[in-house]
């Protein structure tokens, strides 16, 4: 029924969502499974960085359709901490102590989508197909999608996105900020592993840096004052570890 599968070398962990045969879906189970392999990353002080990925070339298609029951009663107790399996993995994923890149090929739909945008960074496929499309099937949005897209392409590509059930490309997805770069989809993976072996020399440095960067920029985002006495205990501590190295 698929799998989440943890690779660690040169102190990067590369988690890959392994469910080919319904595109990459994702069931609870491997949400809880994404839980745990985050709380092993954390747990490992070489790991300065994670790459999140989908096996055979394609990156996340949303819920697994197989174990979906959109009829049910929603807040039927295991069918509420089903659905919940699945949103805290993205939320995990986001507070994972390293910074955290995405490797979007094929389609990032749905949960896909928020997983994708669960990450720091993202590398996509300049095919690759990114769509929300919550409402395109009579659902509200989920995961907290509205939070986790405004925070990277802004409020009108949300909209487009999340309202109007928009589908872009990777080229576009860069142009609206939702991604840092779109390659040929062949490049894609590599190109994410290089970006993360800048962070994997210094994992201690790195996850300090990301700490700062998640708390300034959100969300919730605050103010730049905070920011600036928010990040001086810790470029003190990195100024002088690096004077003494």
């Amino acid at each position: 029924m698929g799998r989440i599968v943890l690779d660690k070398a040169d102190g990067i962990a590369t988690l890959t969502v392994d469910s080919p045969d319904v595109r990459n879906g994702l069931t609870p189970e491997m949400g809880r499974e994404l839980v745990a392999a985050c709380e092993e990353i954390d747990a490992d002080a070489r790991i300065g960085a994670a790459v999140v990925r989908g096996a055979a070339g394609t990156f996340c298609s949303g819920a697994d359709r197989r174990r979906w029951q959109p009829g049910a009663d929603q807040a039927e107790d295991e069918t509420y901490r089903n659905s919940g399996a699945v949103y805290q993995a993205f939320v995990r994923v986001g507070r994972l102590a390293v910074p955290t890149i995405a490797a979007v090929r094929g389609a990032a739909v749905g949960a896909g989508l928020n997983l994708a945008l669960a990450t720091d960074l993202r590398i996509v496929a300049e095919d690759a197909r990114l769509l929300a499309g919550f409402l395109r099937i009579g659902l509200h949005p989920g995961g907290g999608f509205f939070t986790i897209a405004g925070r990277t392409a802004g409020r009108e590509a949300t909209a487009a996105m999340g309202l109007f059930s928009q589908e872009i490309d990777g080229r576009r997805a860069v142009e609206i900020g939702l991604a840092w770069a779109a390659v040929p989809d062949a490049e894609v993976e590599d190109t994410a592993h290089r970006l993360a072996t800048g962070p994997a020399k210094d994992p201690a440095l790195a996850r300090e840096a990301v700490r700062s960067f998640r708390t300034e920029l959100g969300p919730p985002a605050i103010g730049w004052d905070a920011a600036v006495e928010f990040e001086r205990a810790t470029q003190m501590w990195s100024q002088r570890r690096r004077n003494s190295s």
